[in-house]
């Protein structure tokens, strides 16, 4: 058992991998010898060596076009992009041809390609560096979806997302990379499309994802402690996504609340919301409650960025005023 960081978790996980498989190879801005801009790759250069591990342009588009090729051609490629708004750069790489060619192949082609990138706010970056993006990959059919919490499930995680033959969006909760914990030792190997429930309670279910998974906790103790005893359901995959989890929880309590640091139109609790609406219907108490980030650029005011963002005041105030409502 290890403690570590977030940052550190990612280089763990993608050197168990890149130890595990000659055909991992790893690509970016500044991930060799500087060790990533976030210091998420430290050390892999030095084992790994430049060939496995390659510094690339700044130019996402020759990131994404270089790990297309790679994954097409035998290879398992990990590319980073360094910002998670930065996809807009490369979009039309992701939407129209890494997320569509295994379809349009015929399954011919397969696409084992991760690509990982650092995520939403609460660092002070502004509205250009600080969005939450998740809903973009998601709605892209032919892409999965991972936002771990945890720097467990980010081994793990990476680990599942390696050695699957689908493209896999990895989001990397910039908030969260120095976050602790203690890991086990040896391989770890997670499975994609798996909710975890972290607390279990009677009144009602709180859904987060990524940076909001610890606040949901926080929440859901202060919350106790006033008599509401909620389970939190970590998503962990939005792409695949573990409705039966999901679906069980709520019909459990009867009361269903989203945490999203996405804005809030189209945000992925908005699919959790219409698929609860549809199958669970009967079992709901109350009316679903989506608490999210306003739909704003992220001020990269201190104040202004902490009031955007879903905070553990505001988490319990809703719950709080919606259960006893």
């Amino acid at each position: 058992m290890a403690q570590l960081t977030f940052r550190e978790a990612i280089a763990r996980g993608i050197a168990q991998e890149m130890r595990r498989d000659e055909s991992v190879v790893f690509l970016g801005e500044d991930v060799g010898a500087a060790g990533g801009v976030f210091k998420g790759t430290v050390g892999l250069f030095e084992e790994f060596g430049p060939v496995r591990v390659r510094d690339t342009p700044i130019s996402e588009q020759a990131i994404l076009g270089a790990a297309m090729g790679a994954a097409m051609t035998g290879l398992r490629p990990v590319a980073e992009i360094m910002f998670a708004d930065f996809f807009a750069v490369c979009w039309d790489i992701v939407a129209n041809e890494i997320a569509k060619s295994r379809y349009m192949t015929n399954g011919q082609l397969t696409f084992p390609l991760v690509i990982r990138s650092g995520n939403g706010g609460g660092l002070r970056f502004g509205a250009q560096h600080s969005q939450s993006v998740e809903n973009w990959a998601m709605m892209i059919p032919g892409l999965k979806v991972v936002v771990p919490s945890n720097a467990a499930d980010v081994i793990g995680l990476m680990a599942a997302s390696i050695r699957d033959d689908d493209p896999v969006i990895f989001l990397e909760a910039k908030a969260l990379y120095a976050s602790k914990m203690d890991v086990p030792d040896g391989e770890i190997v997670d499975t994609l499309g798996s909710a975890k429930v972290l607390r279990s309670g009677t009144d009602a279910t709180v859904v987060a994802l990524g940076a909001m998974v610890p606040k949901a906790l926080a929440a859901a103790e202060e919350l106790a402690s006033a008599g509401i005893e909620c389970t939190v359901v970590d998503v962990r995959s939005l792409v695949p996504l573990d409705m039966t989890t999901i679906l069980r929880e709520v019909s459990s309590t009867g009361r269903l609340f989203t945490v999203e640091e996405n804005p809030r139109l189209c945000g992925w609790g908005g699919e959790l919301a219409s698929i609860v609406s549809e199958e669970a219907f009967y079992d709901l108490d109350g009316p679903i409650v989506r608490i999210t980030t306003p739909h704003i650029p992220l001020p990269a005011a201190d104040a202004l960025e902490d009031l955007a963002i879903p905070s553990v005041e505001r988490i319990v105030t809703t719950i709080s005023k919606s259960m006893n409502s």
